[in-house]
């Protein structure tokens, strides 16, 4: 066939493939323009699935009368004029795509007022005919409907699934939408009947009101608040307590500068700040919003805009890991807002104020005693609440099948699993410590990999000394391993280095080496910990729980188990209707 220039309404349809895939895709295209039109209220109706008909309102800026026809034309946008506007997104849409496309496979209309026009205009765009524009009555702000999607193109239309599947998607994606813009208020509704009504949300309190109703009541009760500034950045949200786990990472919300984003460099960087407090195959929850400068993230890296590409991923990496383990190290008795508990927390019974750190040689003396028999003075408990209402578990009163210690606590009463709040604080310790000297390898292992991961390995000879590896490029494509950290030299050594260069190559850098130490760690502080079924004094249990009020992360073991557990009094009273 001859070269030849592709009909408008064809190219349209090309377009409208990648742009719009299924109802939900038009959703979110008419959305992102409303609120890059800085729209504080979008009205979403729906009707069977989106496959009958969409209807996004919004009360933003509108589009002037004699705009009308240059927006349904491609490419044609008002967020961006040049290449550094390009470089520098900071509106959802840019690419003036997605009022064309999706009005080339639908029944399309737009009705929109501008602030101090006469009168609102009408157009009415179907891709078969000429688009009509007219007087119209509307306030200022926009409205489209979109009627049978898909109807000039069968074998798209045949793709897409059941009414109650294609509303599923729109769901999911209105959620995601309305946790990003917290100033805006939301409507959604299916046939005719209201599924979410969402006021602007203007202070924190309300904002968690929003995040219980689009992600549940379980999420914001075991949620931790973060909101911290660094190197240009910040990072703030809710990460949920790692007690707070999930079998899919289908509770995981990142915002980048407002836009919504699942991004790998992101993904790792929240894996690995969880590293130790998940059970193995368990996902983290949270909602996080990253602001930074737009001039170091590319948002136009992706078609769908779902990955941005970073100037420097490294740095973005480290804060954000570092943020959240730094927010996570917090989970501690007397550390947290909302300490994990059986029940709600009572309102009005804030958390006692966290004691100062127990000496060093302290922390060494008690932890001997915790594994020799204790020589003393008779222990009695002490139930003064001036005593109780200074620490934040309390003081021991009893251990309940030499499983769990019983404590009082000016609030209620508080459970401890002994062995997995003591191979929390056994395991931090061995963390604290630095790391060991290397071990040379009485026989170098040779490692074989490609040239260009040899040649990355050269680039990266400080960090493999760094993380105490010590190598040297034996030949085109092999390296040979001279020595390794002591607590890795039963390790796979030729796995370990292969993990580390896939690491470097995707991220710049690797925690390979503190993950396989740290997973020593875990296992010697499981065995090194109080066993179940010992009988501890009275002081012996005392001098565990105000380890544990010392120790980061104590809130779970190693293992993502809780330590702990708190009844109140009014929860207590509820349960034996004392008052009713």
């Amino acid at each position: 066939m001859p070269i030849f220039e592709l009909p408008s309404a064809l190219v349209n349809q090309i377009a409208a493939g990648e742009v719009v895939e299924r109802p939900a895709s038009v959703v979110k295209e008419l959305v992102e323009n409303s609120l890059d039109a800085a729209a504080t209220s979008i009205e979403i109706d729906i009707e069977a699935g989106g496959l009958r008909r969409i209807r996004v309102r919004d009360n933003g800026t509108g589009i002037a009368a004699d705009e009308l026809l240059m927006a349904m034309a491609r490419h044609a946008t008002s967020k961006i004029a040049t290449l550094e506007d390009l470089e520098s997104v900071r509106s959802l849409g840019f690419r003036g795509e997605a009022l064309p496309s999706i009005g080339s496979v639908s029944r399309f209309r737009l009705v929109s007022a501008t602030a101090g026009a006469s009168a609102a205009a009408e157009l009415q765009y179907d891709a078969s005919a000429t688009p009509l524009v007219s007087p119209a009555a509307h306030p200022v702000g926009t409205t489209i409907e979109v009627e049978d999607l898909f109807f000039n193109v069968p074998a798209r239309r045949k793709f897409l699934r059941t009414e109650k599947t294609e509303f599923g998607h729109i769901d999911k994606l209105f959620r995601r939408l309305a946790l990003s813009r917290f100033d805006v208020g939301w409507k959604l509704s299916h046939n005719r009947r209201e599924i979410f009504n969402l006021p602007a949300a203007a202070d924190r309190h309300a904002q968690e009101r929003r995040l219980a109703r689009l992600v549940g009541d379980g999420f914001i009760t075991s949620a931790l608040h973060i909101d911290h500034a660094a190197a240009g950045m910040r990072l703030n949200g809710w990460i949920a307590a790692p007690t707070f786990s999930r079998s899919q990472p289908d509770l995981q919300y990142f915002y980048i500068n407002g836009r919504s984003v699942q991004d790998k460099v992101l993904r790792h960087a929240l894996r690995h700040a969880y590293r130790d407090v998940l059970f193995h195959g368990r996902h983290p929850a949270y909602v996080l919003f990253l602001e930074m400068e737009p001039t170091t993230v590319d948002v136009n890296a992706h078609p769908a805009k779902l990955e941005v590409r970073f100037r420097d991923s490294r740095s973005v990496h480290g804060f954000v890991s570092s943020t959240v383990e730094q927010a996570l190290a917090s989970t501690q008795p007397g550390e947290r807002e909302h300490a994990p508990t059986l029940l709600s927390e009572s309102p009005g019974h804030p958390a006692p104020p966290r004691q100062g750190a127990l000496a060093v040689q302290q922390q060494l003396e008690t932890y001997r005693k915790l594994h020799e028999p204790w020589s003393g003075v008779a222990e009695q408990p002490d139930t003064g609440l001036d005593d109780q209402t200074a620490h934040p578990l309390g003081t021991a009163i009893a251990q309940l099948h030499g499983i769990y210690i019983l404590a009082q606590t000016a609030e209620g009463l508080v459970m401890v699993d002994m062995h997995a709040a003591h191979e929390r604080i056994v395991y931090e310790q061995l963390k604290s410590q630095p790391l060991p000297a290397t071990q040379p390898l009485l026989v170098p292992v040779v490692v074989n990999v490609s040239e260009s991961e040899a040649n990355l390995a050269e680039r990266h000879g400080e960090t493999f000394s760094g993380l105490g590896i010590g190598l040297d490029r034996s030949g085109p494509s092999s390296l040979s391993v001279r020595e390794v950290p002591v607590q890795l030299q039963q390790a796979d050594v030729a796995q370990l280095v292969r993990d580390v260069l896939a690491d470097l190559d995707e991220h710049g850098h690797s925690h390979r080496i503190e993950d396989h130490r740290d997973h020593l760690l875990a296992t010697m502080a499981c065995h090194g910990s109080v066993r179940a079924h010992r009988q501890l004094t009275i002081t012996e249990m005392n001098a565990l729980l105000r380890q544990m009020e010392q120790t980061p992360r104590a809130d779970q073991c190693n293992h993502g188990r809780p330590t702990w557990l708190k009844l109140s009094l009014p929860e207590l009273d509820r349960l034996f209707l004392r008052g009713q």
